[in-house]
């Protein structure tokens, strides 16, 4: 029955707080909202300049290939190459792609003209990624017809190309939204789940509030659990809500078992809810518990693989992976919600966060330091 009373208590301090009851309904409404169409890594507006040094039929077609495509945005043509450079040094153009002379001469004898792509690549994905693009373009007026191969062993071979199917699994109309919309529900979660308890303890030591509990019998069981439960509450209603503007405004559904999804993402708020109690047990401002919390939320964040794969990393970096539940949760609810995985596909997954989350709840429960 104290539990009871202790719930009561915190449900009414939430409550009673102007600003917290707001944020709760604000905050995953205006994440799932806005960032979905502003969390695009898809490369597009890139800036092309062009050199057409030969002024010919064949290179005024691909210049207007360039214009038509989606992914730049025609610059102009420049007088020379140095000038085309002097508007890249002037952040006014991304790439520039020159055309030599006697380009369309030396396709109409089966020569092969070189074209230079020069990219800015202090952006090295934007630079990377236009590249490849306009490489394709350039591709297609050049060989439209072969494929050239350079072999290891032998001279330059020319093969006729084939037709090339691609199936794309999954997400077949290749929607970034389905796959930003599980790393979304995962930050929110992180934290709205992980900030607000770490403030909790943190702002009753300021208040002189927890003096009074102190001297109860309650024990620290009951007290932790009292503060846990709230959370798990509010990370409910977060999934909850996150879910039904996915469907509502996108169109976008889970693909999996709804109810794993619920279950990943009580276990990440028992996580986050016990590690952010754990910062305040030891912390004594509210201060000290934002930084000391904003740290541990943006390296978890950083090397889950949310925003970009964690094989890419460096094999140091990547055996952090390994004591990261956002990790594992971020693996688990894309292998759910966009892949329509079962619980055996994420068995270890569910493994490995339910240890984080008990080995967290239990070091929260033995760092409160309870004076009777």
């Amino acid at each position: 029955m104290m539990i009871k009373y202790l719930l009561q208590k915190e449900f009414l301090q939430i409550r009673r707080n102007l600003f917290l009851p707001k944020l709760i309904f604000v905050f995953p409404i205006m994440i799932m909202c806005v960032m979905p169409w502003v969390m695009n890594q898809e490369v597009k507006n890139i800036r092309v300049s062009v050199v057409d040094n030969d002024h010919s039929t064949k290179s005024q077609q691909m210049v207007h290939s360039i214009e038509q495509s989606n992914y730049f945005i025609f610059s102009g043509q420049q007088p020379s190459y140095e000038t085309a450079l002097k508007e890249v040094e002037k952040s006014r153009t991304d790439i520039v792609l020159v055309i030599p002379r006697n380009f369309s001469r030396e396709l109409t004898l089966g020569h092969q003209p070189q074209v230079l792509i020069a990219a800015n690549a202090v952006n090295g994905t934007k630079g990377g990624i236009g590249s490849s693009y306009l490489s394709q373009i350039v591709a297609a007026h050049v060989s439209p017809k072969m494929v050239f191969v350079q072999s290891k062993v032998g001279p330059t071979q020319s093969l006729p190309t084939r037709s090339i199917s691609t199936l794309f699994l999954y997400n077949k109309h290749l929607n970034y939204k389905v796959f930003m919309i599980p790393a979304l529900l995962a930050i929110v979660m992180m934290l709205m789940c992980g900030f607000l308890p770490a403030l909790n303890i943190v702002s009753e030591k300021e208040t002189g509030t927890i003096e009074q509990i102190n001297v109860t019998p309650v024990s620290k069981w009951s007290f932790i659990l009292a503060k846990l439960i709230p959370y798990w509450l509010i990370g409910l209603f977060i999934v909850s809500v996150c879910l039904l503007l996915a469907w509502a405004i996108y169109g976008i559904t889970c693909q999996g078992p709804l109810w794993l999804v619920y279950l990943l993402a009580m276990l990440l708020a028992l996580f986050f809810s016990s590690f952010g109690l754990l910062i305040s047990n030891y912390s004594d401002t509210m201060q000290q518990a934002i930084f000391v919390m904003w740290f541990f939320v943006v390296c978890l964040m950083l090397l889950s693989g949310l925003f970009t794969p964690t094989r890419s990393m460096p094999d140091w970096s990547y055996a952090t992976t390994y004591v990261n539940p956002m990790h594992y949760f971020i693996d688990a609810i894309r292998t759910v919600f966009v892949r329509g995985g079962g619980f055996s596909s994420i068995a270890h997954q569910v493994l490995a966060l339910a240890c984080f989350a008990l080995l967290m709840g239990s070091w929260a429960v033995v760092s409160y330091k309870k004076n009777s």
